[in-house]
């Protein structure tokens, strides 16, 4: 199991400062979307540059445009990057494209998917092999958790990668971990904790010292 911080509300220079101080407990940065809107691919070609043995996620959020933003975040170093799990698949399938030729990956973000059981498999008929089950931090604010919908995307895919996001942390962590996830996305709980440094440290052990192994 891998540990990805997501890095959002932070500002460039803040976000390498604290990646530097948590590197040895990472194993994905995520360029989050408020950080790309703010610094655009330059926080992606930073991070690969001062990180050359992290893994690199740009959370893209594409809609439209499928393999041209893909490529924008590939050719930028990024060895992921995101698509909207509601858009069209034309553009879905333009994504996996782009991830192809590059020899990188693309994840499903399951926001707002409002049939999971129906909508997964159809993903994978598409050919994706990666879902990032996603509940939004508006969403977050009126108590809801990604717990349900990852429980019922591990049920129906067959065999992708699954990570999760929101409201992962100390208190938390237990959580998701019972649930199977490939990666645990962690944000607020390393970013706005009193310690950033002490909470990465803490969530990387309980992730990676962890025995739930996702089938």
């Amino acid at each position: 199991m891998k540990m990805q911080l997501a890095l959002d509300d932070i500002s460039l220079a803040d976000a390498l400062v604290l990646g530097q101080k948590v590197r040895d407990y990472v194993d994905i940065f995520e360029i989050g979307s408020p950080l790309i809107i703010e610094a655009g691919m330059d926080a992606v070609r930073e991070f690969k540059q001062k990180f050359p043995d992290k893994e690199i996620l740009a959370d893209t959020k594409i809609v439209d445009a499928g393999e041209y933003e893909a490529d924008l975040a590939f050719n930028a170093g990024a060895d992921y990057c995101t698509v909207i799990g509601i858009t069209d698949d034309l553009t879905i399938k333009e994504c996996l494209k782009a991830a192809v030729q590059n020899e990188k990956h693309v994840f499903v973000d399951t926001i707002n998917i409002q049939a999971i059981d129906t909508r997964i498999p159809e993903l994978e008929e598409l050919g994706v092999d990666h879902f990032s089950v996603h509940v939004g931090v508006d969403q977050q604010s009126v108590g809801k958790t990604p717990l349900e919908t990852l429980s019922e995307v591990r049920k129906v895919s067959k065999n992708a990668v699954i990570s999760v996001a929101g409201g992962i942390n100390l208190s938390t962590v237990h959580e998701y971990l019972s649930l199977g996830a490939d990666i645990l996305i962690v944000g607020g709980g390393i970013n706005h904790a009193q310690d950033p440094v002490a909470a990465a440290k803490e969530l990387a052990a309980k992730v990676h010292h962890s025995k739930i192994e996702a089938s």
